[in-house]
Protein backbone atom coordinates (compact mmCIF):
# COMPACT_ATOMS: atom_id res chain seq x y z
CA UNK A 1 0.00 0.00 0.00
CA UNK A 2 1.33 3.43 -0.92
CA UNK A 3 1.12 6.57 1.20
CA UNK A 4 0.97 10.28 0.47
CA UNK A 5 1.98 13.35 2.46
CA UNK A 6 -0.02 16.57 2.42
CA UNK A 7 1.99 19.80 2.77
CA UNK A 8 -0.16 22.78 3.73
CA UNK A 9 1.49 26.16 3.17
CA UNK A 10 0.12 29.53 4.24
CA UNK A 11 -3.28 30.55 5.54
CA UNK A 12 -5.30 29.32 2.57
CA UNK A 13 -3.37 26.05 2.29
CA UNK A 14 -3.91 25.24 5.95
CA UNK A 15 -7.61 26.11 5.87
CA UNK A 16 -8.27 23.92 2.83
CA UNK A 17 -6.11 21.16 4.31
CA UNK A 18 -8.02 21.25 7.58
CA UNK A 19 -11.30 20.92 5.66
CA UNK A 20 -9.88 17.97 3.69
CA UNK A 21 -8.83 16.08 6.82
CA UNK A 22 -12.22 16.65 8.42
CA UNK A 23 -14.06 15.28 5.37
CA UNK A 24 -11.63 12.34 5.05
CA UNK A 25 -12.16 11.34 8.68
CA UNK A 26 -15.94 11.48 8.23
CA UNK A 27 -15.67 9.31 5.13
CA UNK A 28 -13.47 6.68 6.76
CA UNK A 29 -15.70 6.63 9.85
CA UNK A 30 -18.73 5.89 7.68
CA UNK A 31 -16.93 3.03 5.89
CA UNK A 32 -14.80 1.62 8.72
CA UNK A 33 -17.38 1.56 11.50
CA UNK A 34 -15.32 -0.81 13.68
CA UNK A 35 -12.51 1.73 13.81
CA UNK A 36 -9.85 -0.72 12.64
CA UNK A 37 -6.59 0.72 11.35
CA UNK A 38 -6.38 -0.75 7.86
CA UNK A 39 -4.62 -0.09 4.55
CA UNK A 40 -7.26 2.39 3.44
CA UNK A 41 -6.67 4.59 6.48
CA UNK A 42 -2.89 4.16 6.33
CA UNK A 43 -2.73 5.84 2.92
CA UNK A 44 -3.14 9.29 4.52
CA UNK A 45 -3.04 8.57 8.27
CA UNK A 46 -0.56 6.84 10.52
CA UNK A 47 -1.29 5.03 13.79
CA UNK A 48 0.73 6.53 16.62
CA UNK A 49 1.23 4.88 20.01
CA UNK A 50 0.60 7.66 22.51
CA UNK A 51 1.21 5.69 25.71
CA UNK A 52 3.73 7.37 27.99
CA UNK A 53 6.79 5.37 29.02
CA UNK A 54 7.81 6.01 32.63
CA UNK A 55 11.31 6.24 34.10
CA UNK A 56 11.31 2.56 34.97
CA UNK A 57 10.37 1.55 31.45
CA UNK A 58 6.74 0.86 32.34
CA UNK A 59 3.97 2.05 30.06
CA UNK A 60 1.30 4.17 31.70
CA UNK A 61 -2.37 3.39 31.26
CA UNK A 62 -4.50 5.51 28.99
CA UNK A 63 -5.00 6.14 25.34
CA UNK A 64 -3.12 3.49 23.37
CA UNK A 65 -3.08 4.92 19.88
CA UNK A 66 -4.15 7.92 17.88
CA UNK A 67 -4.61 8.67 14.19
CA UNK A 68 -2.23 11.32 12.92
CA UNK A 69 -2.52 12.93 9.52
CA UNK A 70 0.43 12.47 7.18
CA UNK A 71 0.77 16.22 6.99
CA UNK A 72 3.24 19.07 7.36
CA UNK A 73 1.74 22.43 8.32
CA UNK A 74 3.69 25.58 7.43
CA UNK A 75 2.74 29.21 7.96
CA UNK A 76 4.84 32.25 8.73
CA UNK A 77 1.93 33.75 10.66
CA UNK A 78 0.84 31.43 13.45
CA UNK A 79 -2.82 32.46 13.78
CA UNK A 80 -4.42 29.87 11.50
CA UNK A 81 -2.28 26.96 12.74
CA UNK A 82 -3.01 27.92 16.34
CA UNK A 83 -6.71 28.01 15.53
CA UNK A 84 -6.45 24.50 14.06
CA UNK A 85 -4.64 23.25 17.17
CA UNK A 86 -7.41 24.62 19.36
CA UNK A 87 -10.19 23.19 17.20
CA UNK A 88 -11.84 19.77 16.92
CA UNK A 89 -8.99 18.39 14.77
CA UNK A 90 -6.24 19.34 17.21
CA UNK A 91 -5.37 15.69 17.96
CA UNK A 92 -5.11 14.78 14.27
CA UNK A 93 -1.91 16.75 13.67
CA UNK A 94 1.51 15.89 14.99
CA UNK A 95 2.82 19.03 16.70
CA UNK A 96 6.34 17.97 15.70
CA UNK A 97 5.34 18.46 12.06
CA UNK A 98 4.42 22.13 12.31
CA UNK A 99 6.49 25.17 11.31
CA UNK A 100 5.29 28.66 12.19
CA UNK A 101 6.62 32.17 12.65
CA UNK A 102 4.96 35.25 14.09
CA UNK A 103 5.84 38.04 11.67
CA UNK A 104 4.22 36.79 8.44
CA UNK A 105 5.43 37.43 4.89
CA UNK A 106 3.57 40.69 4.41
CA UNK A 107 1.80 39.47 1.24
CA UNK A 108 5.18 39.63 -0.48
CA UNK A 109 6.30 36.71 -2.64
CA UNK A 110 9.94 37.75 -2.34
CA UNK A 111 9.84 37.70 1.47
CA UNK A 112 8.27 34.24 1.55
CA UNK A 113 10.60 32.86 -1.09
CA UNK A 114 13.92 34.56 -0.37
CA UNK A 115 13.78 35.37 3.34
CA UNK A 116 11.72 32.60 4.94
CA UNK A 117 12.79 30.05 2.35
CA UNK A 118 16.43 30.39 3.36
CA UNK A 119 15.62 30.79 7.05
CA UNK A 120 13.46 27.67 7.36
CA UNK A 121 14.95 25.46 4.65
CA UNK A 122 16.62 23.02 7.05
CA UNK A 123 13.57 22.77 9.32
CA UNK A 124 11.21 22.16 6.41
CA UNK A 125 13.50 19.53 4.95
CA UNK A 126 13.70 17.78 8.33
CA UNK A 127 9.89 17.64 8.59
CA UNK A 128 9.56 16.36 5.03
CA UNK A 129 12.13 13.63 5.61
CA UNK A 130 10.46 12.62 8.85
CA UNK A 131 7.12 12.35 7.06
CA UNK A 132 8.73 10.26 4.32
CA UNK A 133 10.30 7.94 6.92
CA UNK A 134 6.85 7.24 8.35
CA UNK A 135 5.71 5.92 4.96
CA UNK A 136 6.26 2.35 3.79
CA UNK A 137 6.04 3.47 0.17
CA UNK A 138 5.80 7.23 -0.39
CA UNK A 139 3.94 7.90 -3.63
CA UNK A 140 3.43 11.64 -3.75
CA UNK A 141 3.38 14.97 -1.99
CA UNK A 142 0.19 17.02 -2.13
CA UNK A 143 1.04 20.71 -1.88
CA UNK A 144 -1.91 22.96 -1.01
CA UNK A 145 -1.37 26.71 -1.13
CA UNK A 146 -2.50 30.04 -2.52
CA UNK A 147 -0.66 32.37 -4.89
CA UNK A 148 -2.28 35.46 -3.40
CA UNK A 149 -0.19 36.05 -0.30
CA UNK A 150 3.45 35.86 0.71
CA UNK A 151 3.91 32.55 2.51
CA UNK A 152 1.70 30.38 0.33
CA UNK A 153 3.10 31.81 -2.90
CA UNK A 154 6.72 32.55 -2.03
CA UNK A 155 7.51 29.79 0.44
CA UNK A 156 5.21 27.45 -1.50
CA UNK A 157 7.25 27.76 -4.68
CA UNK A 158 10.47 27.48 -2.67
CA UNK A 159 9.10 24.22 -1.25
CA UNK A 160 8.39 22.90 -4.74
CA UNK A 161 11.99 23.38 -5.75
CA UNK A 162 13.13 21.71 -2.53
CA UNK A 163 10.92 18.67 -3.20
CA UNK A 164 12.27 18.38 -6.73
CA UNK A 165 15.85 18.41 -5.44
CA UNK A 166 15.39 16.14 -2.41
CA UNK A 167 12.66 13.75 -3.64
CA UNK A 168 13.03 13.74 -7.44
CA UNK A 169 11.25 10.39 -7.86
CA UNK A 170 8.19 11.36 -5.81
CA UNK A 171 5.25 12.95 -7.63
CA UNK A 172 4.31 16.51 -6.72
CA UNK A 173 0.59 17.28 -6.95
CA UNK A 174 -0.03 21.00 -6.55
CA UNK A 175 -3.39 22.50 -5.64
CA UNK A 176 -3.22 26.26 -6.00
CA UNK A 177 -5.79 28.97 -5.39
CA UNK A 178 -5.07 32.28 -7.02
CA UNK A 179 -6.81 35.67 -6.84
CA UNK A 180 -7.30 38.22 -9.61
CA UNK A 181 -4.13 40.06 -8.57
CA UNK A 182 -2.04 36.98 -9.31
CA UNK A 183 1.62 37.51 -10.10
CA UNK A 184 4.01 35.54 -12.29
CA UNK A 185 6.08 32.69 -10.90
CA UNK A 186 7.98 30.36 -13.23
CA UNK A 187 8.64 27.70 -10.59
CA UNK A 188 5.34 26.01 -11.34
CA UNK A 189 7.26 24.40 -14.17
CA UNK A 190 8.72 21.96 -11.63
CA UNK A 191 5.39 20.53 -10.44
CA UNK A 192 4.43 17.07 -11.66
CA UNK A 193 0.81 18.08 -11.98
CA UNK A 194 -1.00 21.28 -11.12
CA UNK A 195 -4.67 22.01 -10.51
CA UNK A 196 -5.32 25.71 -10.14
CA UNK A 197 -8.54 27.37 -9.06
CA UNK A 198 -9.20 31.08 -9.63
CA UNK A 199 -11.17 32.61 -6.78
CA UNK A 200 -13.48 34.17 -9.37
CA UNK A 201 -14.46 30.76 -10.69
CA UNK A 202 -15.08 29.38 -7.21
CA UNK A 203 -17.11 32.45 -6.30
CA UNK A 204 -19.22 31.99 -9.44
CA UNK A 205 -20.10 28.46 -8.33
CA UNK A 206 -20.98 29.61 -4.82
CA UNK A 207 -23.14 32.38 -6.29
CA UNK A 208 -25.06 29.83 -8.36
CA UNK A 209 -25.77 27.79 -5.22
CA UNK A 210 -26.79 31.01 -3.46
CA UNK A 211 -29.20 31.82 -6.27
CA UNK A 212 -30.72 28.35 -6.08
CA UNK A 213 -31.13 28.65 -2.31
CA UNK A 214 -32.79 32.06 -2.51
CA UNK A 215 -35.08 30.94 -5.33
CA UNK A 216 -36.29 28.01 -3.26
CA UNK A 217 -35.24 25.46 -5.88
CA UNK A 218 -33.23 23.49 -3.34
CA UNK A 219 -35.90 23.66 -0.66
CA UNK A 220 -34.54 22.29 2.60
CA UNK A 221 -31.66 20.48 0.97
CA UNK A 222 -29.09 23.06 2.07
CA UNK A 223 -28.19 22.53 5.70
CA UNK A 224 -28.38 25.70 7.83
CA UNK A 225 -25.05 25.11 9.58
CA UNK A 226 -23.05 23.88 6.61
CA UNK A 227 -19.98 25.52 5.16
CA UNK A 228 -22.13 26.71 2.29
CA UNK A 229 -24.62 28.73 4.29
CA UNK A 230 -24.86 30.65 7.51
CA UNK A 231 -27.68 30.19 10.00
CA UNK A 232 -29.65 32.92 8.27
CA UNK A 233 -29.62 31.06 4.97
CA UNK A 234 -27.32 33.51 3.19
CA UNK A 235 -23.89 32.49 1.99
CA UNK A 236 -20.98 33.00 4.32
CA UNK A 237 -19.31 34.99 1.57
CA UNK A 238 -21.34 37.81 3.09
CA UNK A 239 -20.28 37.05 6.63
CA UNK A 240 -17.14 36.71 8.66
CA UNK A 241 -15.69 33.65 6.89
CA UNK A 242 -16.00 34.47 3.19
CA UNK A 243 -13.80 31.68 1.90
CA UNK A 244 -15.17 28.67 3.80
CA UNK A 245 -17.49 27.58 1.00
CA UNK A 246 -14.75 27.97 -1.64
CA UNK A 247 -12.28 26.01 0.47
CA UNK A 248 -14.87 23.28 0.89
CA UNK A 249 -15.21 22.85 -2.88
CA UNK A 250 -11.44 22.38 -3.27
CA UNK A 251 -11.26 20.03 -0.25
CA UNK A 252 -14.11 17.98 -1.69
CA UNK A 253 -12.25 17.72 -5.00
CA UNK A 254 -9.16 16.43 -3.18
CA UNK A 255 -11.37 13.94 -1.36
CA UNK A 256 -12.50 12.49 -4.68
CA UNK A 257 -9.05 12.71 -6.22
CA UNK A 258 -7.61 10.54 -3.44
CA UNK A 259 -10.53 8.11 -3.20
CA UNK A 260 -8.80 5.40 -5.25
CA UNK A 261 -5.79 5.61 -2.97
CA UNK A 262 -7.97 5.31 0.12
CA UNK A 263 -10.63 2.76 -0.85
CA UNK A 264 -11.07 -0.38 -2.89
CA UNK A 265 -12.55 -0.44 -6.36
CA UNK A 266 -12.88 -2.63 -9.41
CA UNK A 267 -10.72 -0.25 -11.45
CA UNK A 268 -8.73 1.94 -9.12
CA UNK A 269 -6.38 4.60 -10.45
CA UNK A 270 -3.03 5.15 -8.78
CA UNK A 271 -2.10 8.78 -8.24
CA UNK A 272 0.99 8.31 -10.37
CA UNK A 273 -1.22 7.00 -13.19
CA UNK A 274 -2.97 10.36 -13.33
CA UNK A 275 0.28 12.11 -14.11
CA UNK A 276 1.51 9.43 -16.50
CA UNK A 277 -1.71 9.45 -18.52
CA UNK A 278 -2.65 13.12 -18.42
CA UNK A 279 0.71 14.84 -18.90
CA UNK A 280 2.19 13.91 -22.29
CA UNK A 281 4.64 16.84 -22.10
CA UNK A 282 6.21 17.87 -18.76
CA UNK A 283 5.55 21.58 -19.34
CA UNK A 284 1.84 21.11 -20.03
CA UNK A 285 0.78 19.79 -16.66
CA UNK A 286 -2.11 22.17 -15.91
CA UNK A 287 -5.43 20.41 -15.43
CA UNK A 288 -8.99 21.63 -15.71
CA UNK A 289 -11.32 19.96 -13.24
CA UNK A 290 -15.05 19.50 -12.79
CA UNK A 291 -16.86 17.73 -9.99
CA UNK A 292 -20.39 16.51 -9.42
CA UNK A 293 -21.77 16.70 -6.83
CA UNK A 294 -19.80 19.75 -5.70
CA UNK A 295 -20.64 19.39 -2.04
CA UNK A 296 -20.56 16.63 0.54
CA UNK A 297 -23.49 15.58 2.67
CA UNK A 298 -22.26 17.90 5.43
CA UNK A 299 -23.31 20.83 3.24
CA UNK A 300 -26.01 20.03 0.74
CA UNK A 301 -28.54 17.24 0.33
CA UNK A 302 -29.07 17.66 -3.39
CA UNK A 303 -31.06 14.81 -4.94
CA UNK A 304 -28.81 12.44 -6.91
CA UNK A 305 -28.37 13.27 -10.57
CA UNK A 306 -29.13 10.68 -13.17
CA UNK A 307 -25.91 8.91 -14.09
CA UNK A 308 -25.87 10.10 -17.71
CA UNK A 309 -26.63 13.66 -16.63
CA UNK A 310 -23.68 13.51 -14.24
CA UNK A 311 -21.33 12.78 -17.14
CA UNK A 312 -22.88 15.54 -19.26
CA UNK A 313 -22.46 18.02 -16.40
CA UNK A 314 -18.78 17.14 -16.04
CA UNK A 315 -18.10 18.39 -19.58
CA UNK A 316 -20.34 21.44 -19.54
CA UNK A 317 -18.96 24.94 -19.22
CA UNK A 318 -21.00 25.70 -16.09
CA UNK A 319 -19.47 22.88 -14.06
CA UNK A 320 -15.78 23.67 -14.63
CA UNK A 321 -13.75 24.94 -11.67
CA UNK A 322 -12.01 27.28 -14.09
CA UNK A 323 -13.62 29.86 -16.35
CA UNK A 324 -13.15 27.84 -19.49
CA UNK A 325 -15.05 25.77 -22.02
CA UNK A 326 -13.11 22.57 -22.76
CA UNK A 327 -15.66 21.42 -25.35
CA UNK A 328 -14.55 24.16 -27.72
CA UNK A 329 -10.85 23.54 -27.15
CA UNK A 330 -8.44 20.67 -27.71
CA UNK A 331 -8.10 17.74 -25.31
CA UNK A 332 -4.68 16.20 -24.77
CA UNK A 333 -6.11 13.63 -22.36
CA UNK A 334 -8.94 13.17 -19.90
CA UNK A 335 -9.44 11.16 -16.71
CA UNK A 336 -12.79 10.18 -15.23
CA UNK A 337 -12.73 9.20 -11.56
CA UNK A 338 -16.08 7.64 -10.70
CA UNK A 339 -17.25 6.67 -7.22
CA UNK A 340 -20.17 4.51 -6.17
CA UNK A 341 -22.11 1.62 -7.67
CA UNK A 342 -21.23 2.36 -11.28
CA UNK A 343 -20.28 -0.25 -13.87
CA UNK A 344 -17.48 0.10 -16.40
CA UNK A 345 -20.11 -0.39 -19.10
CA UNK A 346 -21.85 2.78 -17.87
CA UNK A 347 -18.60 4.72 -18.16
CA UNK A 348 -17.81 3.39 -21.64
CA UNK A 349 -21.34 4.11 -22.86
CA UNK A 350 -21.11 7.71 -21.70
CA UNK A 351 -17.65 8.18 -23.21
CA UNK A 352 -18.96 6.98 -26.56
CA UNK A 353 -21.96 9.29 -26.20
CA UNK A 354 -19.81 12.34 -25.46
CA UNK A 355 -16.89 11.69 -27.82
CA UNK A 356 -18.51 13.26 -30.93
CA UNK A 357 -18.76 16.61 -29.11
CA UNK A 358 -15.15 16.56 -27.85
CA UNK A 359 -12.00 17.13 -29.86
CA UNK A 360 -8.82 15.24 -28.94
CA UNK A 361 -5.36 15.74 -30.40
CA UNK A 362 -4.82 13.53 -33.45
CA UNK A 363 -2.13 11.43 -31.80
CA UNK A 364 -4.23 10.63 -28.72
CA UNK A 365 -7.77 10.07 -29.95
CA UNK A 366 -8.35 7.44 -27.25
CA UNK A 367 -6.77 9.52 -24.52
CA UNK A 368 -9.17 8.43 -21.78
CA UNK A 369 -8.26 7.13 -18.35
CA UNK A 370 -11.00 5.85 -16.07
CA UNK A 371 -11.21 4.64 -12.51
CA UNK A 372 -14.00 3.07 -10.45
CA UNK A 373 -13.98 3.36 -6.67
CA UNK A 374 -16.76 1.39 -5.04
CA UNK A 375 -17.13 3.76 -2.07
CA UNK A 376 -19.25 6.85 -2.88
CA UNK A 377 -19.04 10.14 -0.97
CA UNK A 378 -21.02 10.03 2.28
CA UNK A 379 -24.71 10.47 1.58
CA UNK A 380 -24.46 10.24 -2.20
CA UNK A 381 -25.04 7.29 -4.51
CA UNK A 382 -22.22 8.21 -6.88
CA UNK A 383 -19.92 11.04 -7.91
CA UNK A 384 -17.65 11.97 -10.77
CA UNK A 385 -14.41 13.92 -10.90
CA UNK A 386 -13.23 14.79 -14.40
CA UNK A 387 -9.65 15.95 -14.93
CA UNK A 388 -8.75 17.26 -18.35
CA UNK A 389 -5.50 18.37 -19.92
CA UNK A 390 -7.01 20.86 -22.34
CA UNK A 391 -5.85 23.92 -24.25
CA UNK A 392 -8.75 25.91 -22.77
CA UNK A 393 -6.33 27.01 -20.03
CA UNK A 394 -4.51 29.20 -22.56
CA UNK A 395 -6.82 32.26 -22.27
CA UNK A 396 -6.24 32.26 -18.51
CA UNK A 397 -2.48 32.44 -19.03
CA UNK A 398 -2.88 35.12 -21.72
CA UNK A 399 -5.02 37.23 -19.40
CA UNK A 400 -2.48 36.68 -16.62
CA UNK A 401 0.36 37.88 -18.82
CA UNK A 402 -1.58 40.91 -20.04
CA UNK A 403 -2.51 41.94 -16.51
CA UNK A 404 1.04 41.50 -15.32
CA UNK A 405 2.53 43.49 -18.19
CA UNK A 406 0.21 46.43 -17.52
CA UNK A 407 1.56 46.65 -13.99
CA UNK A 408 5.14 45.85 -14.93
CA UNK A 409 5.35 48.61 -17.54
CA UNK A 410 4.39 51.08 -14.83
CA UNK A 411 6.88 49.48 -12.42
CA UNK A 412 3.93 49.20 -10.04
CA UNK A 413 4.81 47.60 -6.68
CA UNK A 414 8.19 46.55 -8.07
CA UNK A 415 10.11 48.19 -5.23
CA UNK A 416 8.38 45.97 -2.67
CA UNK A 417 10.08 42.96 -4.26
CA UNK A 418 13.43 44.46 -5.22
CA UNK A 419 14.09 45.67 -1.67
CA UNK A 420 14.36 42.03 -0.59
CA UNK A 421 17.92 40.75 -0.70
CA UNK A 422 18.55 38.41 -3.61
CA UNK A 423 15.66 39.68 -5.74
CA UNK A 424 16.57 41.12 -9.13
CA UNK A 425 14.43 42.48 -11.94
CA UNK A 426 15.60 39.62 -14.12
CA UNK A 427 13.32 37.35 -12.04
CA UNK A 428 10.34 39.11 -13.61
CA UNK A 429 11.65 39.06 -17.16
CA UNK A 430 12.40 35.35 -16.85
CA UNK A 431 8.87 34.77 -15.55
CA UNK A 432 7.37 36.61 -18.53
CA UNK A 433 9.57 34.62 -20.89
CA UNK A 434 8.49 31.32 -19.31
CA UNK A 435 4.83 32.25 -19.54
CA UNK A 436 5.16 33.40 -23.15
CA UNK A 437 6.80 30.09 -24.06
CA UNK A 438 3.98 28.21 -22.33
CA UNK A 439 1.34 30.15 -24.29
CA UNK A 440 3.20 29.41 -27.50
CA UNK A 441 3.14 25.68 -26.69
CA UNK A 442 -0.65 25.82 -26.46
CA UNK A 443 -0.81 27.88 -29.67
CA UNK A 444 1.03 25.13 -31.49
CA UNK A 445 -1.44 22.55 -30.26
CA UNK A 446 -4.48 24.66 -31.12
CA UNK A 447 -3.11 25.14 -34.63
CA UNK A 448 -3.43 21.38 -35.21
CA UNK A 449 -7.22 21.36 -34.73
CA UNK A 450 -9.06 20.06 -37.81
CA UNK A 451 -5.73 19.52 -39.57
CA UNK A 452 -5.14 16.27 -41.50
CA UNK A 453 -2.61 14.00 -39.85
CA UNK A 454 -0.20 14.19 -42.78
CA UNK A 455 -0.10 17.98 -42.48
CA UNK A 456 0.56 18.13 -38.76
CA UNK A 457 3.70 20.14 -37.88
CA UNK A 458 6.41 18.79 -35.65
CA UNK A 459 5.67 20.22 -32.22
CA UNK A 460 8.59 21.75 -30.34
CA UNK A 461 7.18 20.43 -27.06
CA UNK A 462 7.60 16.80 -28.09
CA UNK A 463 10.31 15.08 -26.13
Amino acid sequence: MTQSVVVQVGQCGNQIGCCFWDLALREHAAVNQKGIYDEAISSFFRNVDTRVVGDGGSISKGKICSLKARAVLIDMEEGVVNEILQGPLRDVFDTKQLITDISGSGNNWAVGHRVFGSLYQDQILEKLRKSAEHCDCLQCFFIIHSMGGGTGSGLGTFLLKMLEDEFPEVYRFVTSIYPSEYHLYPLFLIASLLMFFPQKSLFDIISKIDLMVNSGKLGTTVKPKSLVTSSSGALKTRHKKPFDAMNNIVANLLLNLTSSARFEGSLNMDLNEISMNLVPFPQLHYLVSSLTPLYTLTDVNIPPRRLDQMFSDAFSKDHQLLRADPKHSLYLACALMVRGNVQISDVRRNIERLKPSLQFVSWNQEGWKTSLCSIPPVGHSHSLLALANNTCVKPTFMELKERFMRLYKKKAHLHHYLQVEGMEESCFTEAVSSLSALIQEYNQLDATKNMPVQDLPRLSIAM
